[in-house]
């Protein structure tokens, strides 16, 4: 999996939909949004896994983050 490929951009939608509830006042989703997710996603994977390491751990876990 290369950058780019962690988010579904196809959810992204679907997922402010229901985040909004009853009151739908967002109704699309520009393609940036997608790539915006992906980089945020990805500092923080980046940061979580410093963390790991500070620690002197393999495995990066939820607490990481």
């Amino acid at each position: 999996m290369g950058a780019g490929d962690l988010i579904v951009k196809s959810n992204i939608k679907k997922v402010v939909k229901e985040l909004q509830g009853k009151e739908e006042n967002v109704t699309s989703v520009a393609e940036e949004v997608g790539m915006a997710l992906e980089r945020k996603v990805e500092n923080i994977l980046g940061d979580a896994i410093k963390r790991a390491k500070a620690n002197q751990r393999r495995t990066l876990q939820a607490r990481d983050l």
